[in-house]
């Protein structure tokens, strides 16, 4: 299983073993009504040990300032979750505009 669908069901977006069907319906794009990984995720920056983080948080400021180039249109709330290692360890950050 992907670690982003573990997530989307762990963190209640949906529910679990359904994960799969709202990632292909389209539901998690930016267009989506929950999206994820608006900016492709860590791995498309190359999941750099210890970068990751700060480039999570840098991706939810630039969609709450509205300056994203997968912009979400009425972006307000954004949440940052890093699971670490072997799964040992997760991070989460919730931002929100104001």
């Amino acid at each position: 299983m992907s670690s982003k669908i573990l997530v989307i069901e762990e963190l209640g977006f949906f529910t679990k073993r359904e994960g799969w069907k709202a990632v292909e319906e389209g539901r998690t794009k930016s267009t989506g009504d929950k999206p994820v990984n608006t900016s492709g995720g860590l791995l498309s920056r190359g999941h750099p040990i210890g970068a990751t983080g700060v480039a999570q948080i840098y991706q939810l400021v630039r969609q709450l300032r509205g300056t994203a180039p997968n912009q979400v249109n009425g972006a307000r709330l954004a949440l940052a979750q890093n699971l670490g290692g072997t799964g040992a360890y997760s991070a989460l950050h919730i931002l929100e505009r104001v």
